[in-house]
């Protein structure tokens, strides 16, 4: 495992002064010492020649800008992380970040000059957070290469794609309430690897289906586990919203959870919303059948697709979970907190639990907290981890609220 000291460091910047300010301050946070570029094109020569693992660039620079620089840094065969440090406004910053992260580059953050050493820490602390939960993904011809049906099914049947739970904090009490399942990869050649790898390529192959009752079982075995532990722990899984154009899944589902012995009220179902069914209609059909079952319903990604507003008032959701972007940085961007008050307000006004995704650091947890979200979700918290290991993030909790189980 790479130690800070190991990453390749690239500062873009016009200003030569900012350049050896923005080096110190790595250095000091435990980083090596960074190469600088006074130019994108040079920037672009010295990456010719080497790879970098994480490059920090300024937006308003002479010649090649910044946004032109991102756009040629999507197409080499090595992508580098990516920090943004500008004196640009923040909503440019933001705006900026979205196309990076669109164009398959890794943002680990925006930054307002004049970089400081708290901004370096956190810098930091991203990367390790990033690292502890991320391998090398494939590049996408990668992927289209190996990731064939048979490799996938084959995976799906031997238990190699498997489940990892991320848990859902409330706020008022600080009690984990909830799991998440997310998908993960233990690949025999290639290691650990995260959906990004692979997940376009189940799609692909049409293997959703296999992939949400494979989850849905794993899902369902951890809540039985838990429950024999003592947790009473709701678990909800990630739905691909075009499966609803077959009128049978909500039966199929059902099926699933009652052979398990399981209420169909400790599993909820995340919808996300940038996506629809190809039959309007069997959407509306299947999540209305869901609920009348006793599943939970949950508005994934609240504030990323185009339909946010209609979607959440027509569909019987339970739950509404906002988006990271409007998350991450909010207690220190007006523009993103006042999206997210107005969001947690909505679900609120509406009777939905709302839970805020992508927390990452402890002020944005407390502006949530004094804004009435519900709960929260992000590495803050803890990252997706196994079953075994979720486990243990409950007994550890249970000992800090009665010390006398030590």
């Amino acid at each position: 495992m790479k130690h800070l000291s190991d990453y390749r460091i690239l500062i873009v910047d016009d200003h030569p002064f900012q350049c050896v300010h923005l080096a110190d301050l790595l250095e000091s946070a435990g980083f090596a010492e960074a190469d600088v570029a006074t130019s994108a094109e040079a920037a672009l020569d010295k990456m010719g020649l080497q790879p970098y693992h994480l490059v920090l660039m300024d937006l308003n620079m002479a010649g090649m800008d910044g946004v032109q620089f991102i756009d040629r840094l999507a197409r080499l065969h090595h992508n580098p992380m990516l920090a943004i440090v500008s004196a640009c406004p923040r909503r440019i910053m933001n705006s900026v970040a979205l196309m990076a992260k669109e164009k398959g580059l890794a943002v680990l953050g925006t930054f307002s000059k004049p970089l400081t050493s708290d901004h370096a820490r956190q810098l930091a602390s991203q990367l390790r957070q990033r690292r502890a939960e991320t391998s090398k993904p494939l590049l996408p011809a990668e992927v289209d290469t190996v990731f064939d049906r048979g490799v996938l099914e084959h995976a799906l049947e031997q238990g190699q794609l498997r489940a990892w739970f991320q848990p859902k904090k409330a706020l008022a009490s600080g009690r984990i309430v909830s799991a998440e399942a997310l998908v993960r990869w233990q690949h025999p050649d290639f290691g650990f690897m995260l959906p990004g790898s692979f997940l376009s390529a189940v799609r692909r192959h049409g293997l959703d289906r296999s992939l949400l009752l494979r989850m849905l079982e794993d899902a369902l075995d951890a809540h039985l586990r838990w429950r024999q532990q003592g947790y009473r722990m709701p678990v909800s899984v990630n739905l691909p919203t075009q499966l609803l154009d077959d009128p049978d899944l909500p039966d199929e589902l059902e099926r699933v959870v009652m052979a398990k012995g399981v209420a169909a009220q400790e599993i909820s179902f995340e919808l996300l919303e940038d996506e629809t069914t190809t039959i309007q209609g069997q959407y509306y059909m299947g999540a209305s059948r869901l609920r009348l079952k006793g599943f939970g319903l949950a508005q994934d990604d609240f504030g990323r697709g185009y339909s946010s507003m209609y979607s959440l008032i027509s569909t019987p959701f339970t739950e509404l979970k906002i988006d990271r972007a409007f998350v991450s940085g909010a207690a220190n961007d007006e523009g993103r907190a006042a999206a997210l008050v107005s969001s947690v307000q909505l679900g609120r006004q509406l009777g939905l639990q709302v839970t805020a995704e992508g927390v990452e650091t402890s002020k944005d947890l407390e502006f949530l907290r004094r804004i009435g979200c519900d709960c929260a979700q992000g590495f803050l918290i803890s990252a997706a981890v196994d079953t075994d290991a979720f486990s243990h993030l409950l007994a550890m909790e249970r000992h800090a609220m009665d010390p006398s189980l030590l």
